[in-house]
Formats: C-alpha cells, structure tokens, sequence
C-alpha cells in the first residue's frame, strides 16, 4: 500500500530541486524535464545552472546558497508567484570530505551541519507555509529530502557526513507523521553509492556503484509508487539494513570485517 500519494504523471508539475548543478540533482531534473515538469534547479554554481536550462528549454535556474536563509525565502516565493503552487520540492544539496575520529576537524564538521542539514531547515521553512496553504486547498504537494545508507548507522569515515544524514531521515520521518494526514507526500531518499564528484574522493571500491541516472530513475519509481523511503540500488542497500538489525557488539565487527578499518 502506497505510503504516499503517487505521482504518475508530471506534465505541468512544478518540480524545485534545491542542489542540482551536479549528481543526483542535476539527473534528477533532466528526467523531471523529460517528463513534462516545469523544472527549477538551484545551486551555488550560475554557469552549471545556466547550461542546464540552456539543455533543457523552459526551466529555470535560481542560484542561491542553501544556507541562506533568505535566498531561499525570496526563491520560494518567486516560484510560487510565477507558478501558483509547488508539485515537489526536493533538498539535495550536500557536501561529504571523509573524516575519522582521529582526524577531526570542526569547521569540517561544522560545515557538513550547516549544507546537510541546516540547509533542509531553511528550505522547510521557505516552504512549508506555501505546501500547508496548498494542502488546505486540497491541492497537496510533495516534499523529498536526500539523505544517504551512512545514516543507517554508523561506519567508519564518515564522521562529518553519517550524523547529518542521519537527521534527516529522522526529520523526514517525523515531517511525514504530521503531514501526511493532511494530504502532502513525504519521502527520504537513501542511495547507496553514486558515481559523482563527492563520491570521487573515496579512494576505496564502492560496491555497488551507480550513475546519477540511475540514481535519478530509483527516485522517480519511489516516487511512481507512493513510496516513503526510497532506497537504492536494492542489492547494496538490503544489506546494509539486515546489518543495522544486529546488535552493536556483532554489528561494530561485521563493519570492521566489510571495511578492514
């Protein structure tokens, strides 16, 4: 049964993906656009926003920082006072530098917060009165945050990254007890690896590695099937859940075991 209601057609949807000039965002809006979406991508980086919607006639590009606040309250009201409403709001913006306890590093730390998770905050803010007027409307809307398998539980790494992803499949799970029942989707995407910039600084074998189309495929069918997480590629991401299943003692070895570390 769909945990959410499913969105199978996009044509003349407006669809706003806050974290799109590369990765996941970027492949995420080329289908939104394939598929008949008004698309608006925004990111920090003008040049690669312009030369989407140079690629992608009748998008937009807003170039904001996601954390700030204010950019992101002028973006949301500009896109709602051009477009009426807002179909999908998608946060991928984020930033990933492995770290270890051993090689801490607060402002790194720091600033993982404040791209990862802060960021969501002040795009939930610009956007949740404009989706909660939707919703009283009986127009609804749909809010999909991007998280990641590191906020499972914890491995070794990912210091910095894994707590921030961690919250926001808390946040996004507690968003969908309150808005569901009035009638607006909510979904957290968990990919396993994605071959993009940020995953190109592993210097070890990512099992399972896929395109950010790929990727961008996964989340469309999640969000085809009502789906509230939508976790990917399934041979990698099972295993990772069977895992966080285990009590600490067998589940620490088992990831020493898989990581050497």
């Amino acid at each position: 049964m769909p945990l959410n209601p499913p969105i199978t057609d996009w044509s003349g949807r407006t669809a706003w993906l806050v974290g799109a000039s590369t990765g996941i965002g970027r492949a995420t809006a080329a289908r939104l656009h394939a598929l008949g979406a008004r698309v608006i991508v925004s990111a920090r980086n003008a040049a690669s926003l312009e030369a989407f919607t140079v690629a992608h006639p009748g998008s937009e590009a807003i170039a904001l920082d996601a954390t700030d606040r204010e950019a992101l309250h002028a973006a949301a009201a500009g896109v709602v006072a051009r477009h009426d409403r807002i179909d999908l709001v998608v946060y991928c913006a984020g930033t990933y530098a492995p770290m270890r306890a051993t090689e801490f590093n607060l402002e790194v730390a720091l600033q993982h917060q404040q791209v990862n998770y802060v960021g969501a905050l002040y795009l939930l803010d610009a956007v949740l009165p404009h989706l909660l007027a939707q919703a009283r409307t009986g127009q609804g809307g749909h809010l999909s945050l991007v998280s990641s398998v590191a906020g499972y539980r914890g491995l070794p790494k990912s210091l910095a990254y894994g707590p921030t992803k961690a919250a926001l499949i808390h946040l996004a799970q507690t968003l969908y007890l309150d808005l569901h029942p009035l009638g607006l989707g909510v979904s957290v995407v968990n990919p396993g690896f994605v071959q993009t910039p940020l995953t190109a600084q592993n210097e070890f074998h990512m099992p399972a590695l896929i395109t950010p189309e790929q990727a961008a495929d996964e989340m469309l069918r999640g969000w085809r099937r009502g789906e509230f997480e939508i976790h990917f590629p399934k041979r990698f991401t099972r295993v990772l859940k069977v895992l966080g299943l285990l009590p600490d003692s067998p589940y620490f070895a088992a990831v020493r075991r898989a990581t050497g570390l």
